[in-house]
């Protein structure tokens, strides 16, 4: 039986178990609910382009010979994940000719978008690359992953628009066992398909069938209905286009940026993880430093530790609503920290597989707990008017900080060894849970799992201001620049124009007044 299929069947036997579990105690029950069941079929369809085109993908142009040095273009599929906000304002705001009035503005671009999606990885599929010969198939990559990323900023609003309150938790949690199965059936599932070890159907045929992933979502959408997408311009028919544009790309950004407190939330969302993501980054050397066999760390990791995350997602929803919002932050910090102190006696301790399952499953089940935490929390944080765009640059700004702020991780691992690394990484969490009990001491961080207040439209109706559109577009170059640099030449010179650029927008954006007629 293969590592896949027992992670399938752990992950259908949790979730088995959490609808019985949900039966009899009240903290679990909305997860039997309608919207939350909707947004795991959302989830399924969210989950599977990203396995399809890093992990299968790859998987199968080395099958077929390509050198691992062609194989490494993957890396840039994952850009447009990270450059979504900036194509958000659009898929927002900018209304579609009959599907919009037909289906309402969410489900009419998911529907256009997953059309085209479908299409897109038929067409990955039949490209056929072979050495030398990937030209094709690199196209159709790069036109799923930008696809696959606009579906998410839909997916991603629409599930924010579609949950009541008291089941804000749950569907976000629900939402990630729907990626997480998206991700089973698109990486074990296409590769079965397609292996001759398997059905034998080939990569073609495999990745077709993979491709009606899209049905959940659209199964999903006519169940719930259009949503409560707030359209706040629909009265001004005689808005000119550059009135448009300041309400659908600045205003969002504005009216994030101006809230009490917007500046330290973005730099808490940017550091809360950073710890754990420095972790995950060196876990796997430190498993072969420490000389553990191959199948120690597969059954460890992939089906003690697999399961520990999906019931650590589980649990998380329950958790936030027993603590509160700025209660289950800080306490789910403080558990992730905890977590990476179990490595550091791993790393002590040396080679011993139970300490190892120990501190794995230590780890996946904080991180299933904090990441559904965090995850409410940032989706909690997007205005209603406003959805797509700013959970988009929130997710994004949230996944700079993983993945740049992570990066020396293995220059400090070899400066200071393996215990000493895991001891920096609790101290890298630090400034995150400093910030987030400066938010909650002044009421930034409040019980409720919505973060917003209603928002003053005539505030939003005045003038924006040179120097903020400036400032806002800075902002918006410097997060460009950090996420391109290491692709680039002269990356180091980029990066600190970059930092640079970020820095000034944001004190312009702060800082900058509005117009005369703003005053």
């Amino acid at each position: 039986m293969s590592v896949d299929l027992i992670r399938f069947i752990i992950f259908v036997a949790i979730l088995g178990g959490l609808a019985i579990v949900a039966l009899s105690i009240p903290a679990f029950r909305p997860y039997l609910r309608k919207n939350p069941m909707i947004t795991f079929l959302l989830g399924i369809s969210s989950g599977f382009p990203l396995t399809l085109l890093i992990a299968t993908m790859t998987f199968w142009l080395a099958k077929v010979g390509i050198d691992t040095a062609t194989i490494g273009f993957a890396v840039a599929l994952g850009i447009p994940y990270t450059l979504k906000f900036l194509w958000a304002p659009l898929v927002d705001k900018l209304p579609l000719p009959f599907l919009t009035r037909t289906f309402g503005q969410r489900r009419g671009w998911l529907f256009l978008i997953q059309a085209l999606l479908f299409v897109s990885i038929w067409q990955l599929g039949a490209s056929d690359p072979k050495p030398g010969d990937i030209g094709l198939f690199a196209v159709w990559a790069l036109i799923t992953a930008f696809l696959s990323a606009t579906q998410d900023i839909v997916i991603d609003a629409y599930r924010i628009e579609i949950l009541e309150e008291d089941e804000f938790a749950h569907g976000t949690a629900t939402n990630q066992f729907g990626y997480r199965t998206g991700n089973l059936i698109a990486g074990a599932g296409t590769i079965y398909f397609a292996s001759s070890e398997g059905l034998g159907l080939g990569w073609a045929t495999a990745y077709g069938l993979t491709a009606f992933c899209i049905v959940p979502a659209i199964l999903g959408a006519l169940w719930a209905g259009p949503g409560k997408f707030v359209d706040r311009f629909e009265h001004a028919s005689g808005m000119k286009a550059g009135q448009w544009l300041t309400e659908a790309v600045v205003n969002p950004f504005r009216e994030f940026l101006t809230r009490h407190g917007a500046f330290l939330i973005l730099g808490f969302v940017l550091v809360y993880k950073v710890g754990d993501a420095m972790g995950q980054t060196m876990l796997g050397p430190m498993i072969v430093d420490l000389g553990f066999p191959d199948l120690d760390y597969i059954s460890a990791n992939k089906l003690w530790g697999f399961g520990a995350l999906i019931v650590g997602s589980a649990l998380g929803a329950p958790f936030l609503l027993w603590l509160g919002m700025g209660r289950a932050l800080l306490i789910s910090g403080f558990m992730m920290m905890f977590s990476n102190v179990m490595f550091m006696i791993l790393a002590a301790t040396g080679n011993n597989y139970w300490m190892l399952v120990a501190a794995i499953v230590t780890e996946n089940l904080t991180s299933g707990i904090g990441l559904t935490v965090f995850a409410t929390y940032l989706s909690g944080l997007s205005s209603i008017a406003y959805t797509a765009t700013q959970f988009a640059l929130l997710s994004s700004f949230a996944g700079v900080g993983r993945t740049f702020m992570a990066g020396p991780a293995g220059i400090v691992a070899e400066k200071l060894g393996w215990v000493g690394f895991w001891g920096f990484t609790v101290a890298a969490a630090i400034p995150g849970m400093i910030l987030l009990w400066v938010l909650w001491s002044k009421g930034y961080v409040v019980e409720s799992i919505r973060q917003t207040g209603a928002i003053d439209d005539r505030q939003l109706k005045q003038p924006v201001g040179a120097w903020r559109i400036v400032g806002f577009a800075l902002i918006v170059a410097g997060l460009v620049g950090v996420l391109l640099y290491q692709q680039l030449e002269l990356g180091a010179h980029i990066l600190a124009a970059s930092l640079v650029a970020f820095v000034v927008g944001i004190l312009l954006a702060w800082k900058g007044k509005g117009s005369a007629a703003a005053a």
